[in-house]
Order: C-alpha cells, then sequence, then structure tokens
C-alpha cells in the first residue's frame, strides 16, 4: 500500500506538530505520562472505526496503521505504564482486525519490543507482551514467519514460566502463550516435546504426593498449574501416535486425583483433559481398556450431580454441565459398556432430545403457577385478621 503523502508534509485536520512529536518516545516521566493520554484513546477498539462513514476506507487503514507505528515506538519508552498502554493499544488493534501485511512488514520489529517487554517488564507488562505474541502468531498463521518468532520467544517464555520469583499471573501468560504460539507455529517434533515438558513440570506439581489424603488444598499457584495444564493438552492434539501413548501412560491415572480438587476450575480442567485421553487412547488403541473405570465413572457422576452447599451456585452449574459431557465422553464407547454390561450407548437424536424436554415457556407457566399459589398460602398465614389462638 503506498504511504499517504500527507504525513510527511503538511499537518492533516488542523493537528499540530506536537501531536507528532507526541507520538515518539520521550525521555523523560512527565513527557511519558503525557503521551499515555494519547495512548489511552487509541488503545479502545472503537477508536478505530468512529471516522464516520464518509472515510474512506484507504484512509482509515492509514490512520490506523499510523497509530499502529505510535505504538510500537512507545514500547521502548522508559515508563512502564506507557510501555504497557502501547502493548495494550496493538493487543486491541490485533484483536479487532486482521492485518497481516501490516505484521509481515514489522514482525521483527514487533518480536524484538515483545522480547525486550518480557525480559525486562514486570508482572502487568509481561502478560501484555505474552499475549500479544499470541495474536502476533495468530496472525502470521502457520508458517515459516511464526515459527521464527516462537523460536525467538520460546526461551524468554520458558525461563519465565519456570522462574519461581516471577509473578504468578506473568507465569500463567508465558503458559498460555507457550501452548497457543507452539500449536500455530512449531514444525519442529522436539521443540514440541521440550514445550510440553516444560509445562508438565508446572501442572504435576498439583498432584497428590500422599494418595492416603482426601484431597488437594487450593494454592495461589493453582490458576497457573491449570494454565499449564490446559496448554499441555492444547499440544497433545498434535502429538504423533507413539507420544500419546506415552503421555497415557503417564498420566491417564494420575488424573482423577485432580478431580477432588477444591478448585472448580481445576476440576474441570482436570476432566476435560481426562475426556480428551480417553478419545485419543481408544483412537490409538481399539482394545484400550481402563482398569479403574468403575470408580472414575462414579467419580464423574458425583461431580456432575455434585449439590454441595458449601460451594457457590455458579461454580456447581458449570462443573455440573462440564461432568455430564465428561461422562458421556467416557460411558459411551461400545467396549466398556459391554465389560460394565451398561447395554448398547444410547443413540438419541436432537428431535428425541428436544421432546424430553419441557418447553421454556411451558416452564415458565408452571412457575408462575406455582409462585403465585405458594404466596396465597403465605398470606393466609400472615394476614392479621387469621384467627389466632390463645397464648397464654
Amino acid at each position: 500500500m503506498p504511504k499517504s503523502k500527507r504525513r510527511g508534509g503538511g499537518n492533516p485536520r488542523g493537528t499540530s506538530g506536537a501531536q507528532h512529536r507526541n507520538m515518539q518516545p520521550f525521555s523523560d516521566e512527565d513527557a511519558s505520562i503525557e503521551t499515555m493520554s494519547h495512548c489511552s484513546g487509541f488503545s479502545d477498539p472503537a477508536s478505530f472505526t468512529e471516522e464516520g462513514a464518509e472515510v474512506d476506507e484507504e484512509a482509515t487503514q492509514e490512520d490506523l496503521e499510523y497509530k499502529l507505528k505510535g505504538f510500537i515506538d512507545l514500547t521502548l519508552d522508559k515508563s512502564a505504564k506507557t510501555r504497557q498502554s502501547a502493548l495494550e493499544g496493538l493487543k486491541n488493534a490485533l484483536t479487532s482486525k486482521i492485518l497481516y501485511d501490516f505484521i509481515l512488514e514489522r514482525r521483527m520489529t514487533l518480536t524484538d519490543c515483545i522480547e525486550r517487554c518480557i525480559k525486562k517488564g514486570k508482572s502487568d507488562e509481561q502478560r501484555a507482551a505474552a499475549g500479544l505474541a499470541c495474536l502476533l502468531c495468530v496472525q502470521l498463521g502457520s508458517g515459516i514467519e511464526s515459527e521464527e518468532v516462537f523460536k525467538t520467544l520460546a526461551p524468554i517464555l520458558k525461563k519465565i514460566l519456570c522462574d519461581g520469583s516471577a509473578s504468578v499471573q506473568a507465569r500463567q501468560a508465558c503458559a498460555t502463550c507457550l501452548g497457543v504460539c507452539c500449536f500455530i507455529a512449531t514444525d519442529d517434533i522436539m521443540e514440541l516435546y521440550s514445550t510440553m515438558e516444560c509445562l508438565e513440570s508446572i501442572f504435576t506439581k498439583s498432584y497428590q504426593k500422599e494418595r492416603n489424603s482426601n484431597g488437594i488444598s487450593s494454592t495461589q499457584n493453582t490458576v497457573l498449574h491449570i494454565s499449564a495444564l490446559l496448554a499441555w493438552t492444547l499440544l497433545l492434539t498434535i502429538c504423533p501416535t507413539n507420544e500419546v501413548k506415552k503421555k497415557l501412560e503417564m498420566h491417564l491415572h494420575k488424573f482423577p486425583i485432580l478431580l477432588s480438587c477444591d478448585d472448580v476450575n481445576m476440576r474441570i480442567a482436570a476432566g476435560e483433559t481426562l475426556a480428551l485421553l480417553f478419545e485419543l487412547a481408544r483412537e490409538t488403541d481399539a482394545d484400550f481398556f481402563y482398569e479403574d473405570m468403575e470408580v472414575l465413572t462414579q467419580k464423574l457422576k458425583a461431580l456432575a450431580t455434585d449439590g454441595n452447599k458449601h460451594r457457590a451456585k455458579v461454580d456447581k452449574r458449570k462443573q455440573r454441565s462440564v461432568f455430564r459431557d465428561v461422562l458421556r465422553a467416557v460411558e459411551s464407547n461400545e467396549l466398556l459398556r459391554n465389560v460394565f454390561e451398561l447395554g448398547p450407548p444410547l443413540m438419541l437424536d436432537d428431535a428425541a432430545l428436544k421432546a424430553m424436554k419441557i418447553p421454556r415457556f411451558e416452564r415458565h407457566l408452571y412457575n408462575s403457577a406455582a409462585f403465585k399459589a405458594r404466596t396465597k398460602a403465605r398470606s393466609k398465614c400472615r394476614d392479621k385478621r387469621a384467627d389466632v389462638g390463645e397464648v397464654f
């Protein structure tokens, strides 16, 4: 796309040259704070289209690219807040619009900016930089360009992930970034295995050390372990068959332990991973058999119908919904149903499932009627004019 001539010459739309100078990184803190006011206005995705329909698409694209160039420059600023704001502005833009050509021309620059912010920044800046790295690989797609991005960033992401002194939030973002970028970018099987081992070193810490204890206590690192587990599970889907078999032998008998975790999100992540492991196991081995199947299904059924009062309603609802699906994934195998004499799998089409459900309008009418009846019954008891027996 040809560059706009108006940027190098006069000042468009009556703006002064000071605005252009403000888009460059400053060396002093006060100037950085002033720059943030410009940054905050551009970080809103709505600001990318606020020009109105009368502005032609080419001019709008040029304006957007000009703002993004400013953000890239601001990632070099001395102020951490300015750098973080610039990273957020880039993230919002890449989330809102496909910018392949723009990114391709500045891939190395963006990669250097992300690497610098992850290395030198603190928690929030590292999180923003890791998120931008994910979007960069997503925009570039699977190819040599995204692979080079991942090769550059993978070592520093692994270092932060395994650094116990780094913030949990930053390590969590690095775990997700490793999973997403490796899934998209890498063609190196050894790099895939290395990344999975790095993630394993994190989430396996949630395994119960003593099997005789009742459960796993929730810690501040649980969110990190969940992110590492989910990233690992994503990468497992692109592993060759022989590696899948190794992972099944290593982890399949251990994942049920995580179903006892205090954190509902860990229970859900473990359940979803178990469902995937069973699916992969059946694909790789037609005669696959899990020895503790009966114990596992009982635990899954308990989670699918969990009504413990000490748990939040939202958590229980989310857990029950997920584990009903997990239970179906585990139980619907013909071989296992024959082993446990459960009969053939239930084959219900959408029409049959719909017929089994009470229509929403009918449920509303029934609930309304029940509510009115209950209100009338309670009103009689509360009516001051009702006969009341002698107290004394």
